[in-house]
């Protein structure tokens, strides 16, 4: 009893492998195959009647149509070259034929891609021809030698088959044949071309490689808006809890600096929120989104003041010729700004009101940045960095993008930080 329950389960389950919608999709991919040859068979077709290849003969018919075939499949392949062939069968492939692995949609960038295409598209057209004619002609066959053997002297069109009293049942047998034929047949093809499809439709070498590609420069940007977002909106909050801080120990002693320390915050958060909308302006697509300008240098001394408010004592030195910030290179103004803005967040979380001497000048061709402050007991740089130093990796990142040299770390009981970008480069 199990054995023979089993049976009728098995059967079942082929019946839907060869009638379920994954099969009828497939059938459906291969007859759009064999739709797809029929315009370079009617030209073939047409061009060897023309020229006179085959004769009147009993059978030349079927002469002409298997010459006309056989020149039908180079003219395939040519037109399977095509870039844009790879988008319309990676497209079907995906919606009809359910073939596992990768499919590429886009057009064929490299000629490995476009014979990998031709290829496919040979086939494609190749088997979905065959599959389209025997699904066409089959049925019909098999419902008239069903019916063939019960209409009176019809057996003369059942000679082939033998004896007389055996064509009944051998032209019922071989109706029924005909009538399922076309469903091993197109399922067994649609199997077979979904297995190539990840080979011949899948990436090359390189696709994947410019897969990698376009991978690494997502990454980077989403490093490079992780960056902005921390310099910017980090040093701002800094400045802001140190400076309400601040206000709340000496609003009762001193209202005046507390409010003075309120309107810091309020030009800090300002500030802030438009460097924030600069930031997420990256992250749109819509092209007439305005967002802030990137801040730069020219931006230095509202960014002294902004850290002298917040309760550091900064000292400013910009050479003995001053800072011309019109003469520097954009992307070195943006960039030095970052980075001595995360210097004064760093001094401001570790040193809190400590003096910070900060030097921005330019000198022998290189624009050099150097902050120096105490190291106070308050909060030691050494625990601080083993649990973060997100923002000093990302200034050194700043700095080595425009080959230029960054270090920072304690030395005789200071921390310093500098960094030199060489100009030259970036004019």
């Amino acid at each position: 009893m199990p054995a023979r329950s089993r049976i009728p389960a098995r059967l079942r389950t082929r019946v839907r492998q060869l009638t379920g919608r994954r099969a009828r999709l497939r059938w459906v991919h291969l007859v759009l195959g064999g739709a797809l040859m029929m315009p370079f068979h009617l030209l073939t077709t047409t061009i060897v009647g023309t020229a006179g290849l085959v004769d009147g003969t009993p059978g030349s018919a079927y002469t002409q149509q298997l010459i006309a075939l056989a020149l039908d499949l180079p003219l395939v392949a040519v037109a399977g070259l095509l870039p844009l062939v790879r988008t319309l069968e990676g497209n079907a492939v995906r919606v009809l034929s359910d073939a596992p692995g990768d499919v590429r949609t886009e057009p064929a960038g490299t000629w490995t891609a476009r014979r990998r295409t031709a290829a496919w598209f040979t086939l494609h057209t190749a088997l979905g021809s065959v599959v389209a004619a025997v699904s066409l002609a089959a049925p019909p066959a098999g419902v008239l030698l069903v019916a063939l053997p019960f209409v009176p002297d019809a057996g003369a069109g059942l000679a082939w088959m033998g004896p007389a009293e055996a064509r009944p049942v051998l032209g019922v047998l071989a109706g029924l044949i005909l009538l399922v034929l076309p469903l091993p047949a197109s399922a067994a093809a649609g199997a077979w071309l979904a297995r190539l499809a990840p080979v011949l439709l899948g990436p090359t070498p390189a696709d994947r490689l410019a897969l990698a590609e376009r991978r690494a420069e997502r990454m980077a940007e989403r490093t490079r808006i992780a960056r902005e977002l921390h310099d910017s909106v980090g040093h701002a909050l800094s400045a802001v809890t140190l400076q309400a801080s601040a206000a709340g120990r000496v609003l009762d002693r001193d209202p005046a600096f507390a409010a003075q320390a309120l309107a810091a915050i309020e030009d800090t958060a300002r500030a802030a929120v438009a460097e924030l909308d600069h930031v997420l302006g990256l992250l749109r697509e819509e092209g007439d989104v305005k967002t802030a300008p990137t801040p730069d240098l020219s931006a230095l001394p509202d960014l002294v003041a902004r850290t002298r408010a917040a309760g550091a004592d900064v000292e400013l030195d910009l050479g003995p010729a001053g800072l011309d910030t019109a003469q520097l290179p954009g992307v070195v103004s943006r960039e030095a700004y970052r980075v001595v803005q995360e210097a004064l967040g760093n001094a401001l979380r570790h040193a809190g009101a400590a003096p910070v001497a900060l030097r921005v000048a330019v000198a022998s061709g290189e624009l050099e940045i150097s902050v120096a402050n105490p190291v106070t007991g308050r909060t030691p740089f050494t625990a601080r960095r083993r649990n973060g130093g997100r923002g000093l990796r990302g200034a050194a990142d700043r700095v080595a993008v425009l080959r230029g040299e960054f270090s920072a770390g304690e030395h005789d009981g200071r921390w310093h930080l500098t960094a030199r970008i060489p100009l030259g480069e970036h004019t």
